[in-house]
């Protein structure tokens, strides 16, 4: 698996690592790559590398995120209060990692 560095290079704090979900020479998402080097004109490689790059921006679940971006409005001098309001806003429009579910949880979704 690939892990991705969150880090402030200025300082060298890392802040969080993540696992992208793929590793180097694997495919994350075929669909994805070929519309990716069809509509833009990357080869296939920079494609994958770019989908790969993005899917792992994107797994990051709820909890890991809402830390990362606390701690780094804390750092901007950002209070509790507002940062809890702006992380609210965030999440309303960012993309999140789904939980985990069980069979159980899949199951209830789809017979209700």
């Amino acid at each position: 698996m690939g892990l991705l560095l969150t880090s402030l290079p200025e300082i060298g704090q890392i802040l969080a690592v993540r696992d992208s979900g793929c590793h180097a020479g694997c495919v994350p998402d075929r669909e994805l790559v070929d519309h990716v080097t069809r509509s833009t004109g990357l080869t296939e490689a920079v494609a994958g590398r770019l989908v790969d790059d993005i899917l792992a921006w994107y797994h990051e679940d709820v909890e890991s995120y809402v830390r990362r971006r606390h701690a780094n409005l804390h750092l901007h001098g950002v209070r509790n209060a507002q940062a809890y309001e702006q992380i609210a806003a965030e999440l309303r429009e960012r993309v999140v990692a789904a939980p985990a579910l069980s069979a159980r949880q899949l199951r209830r979704i789809v017979s209700g």
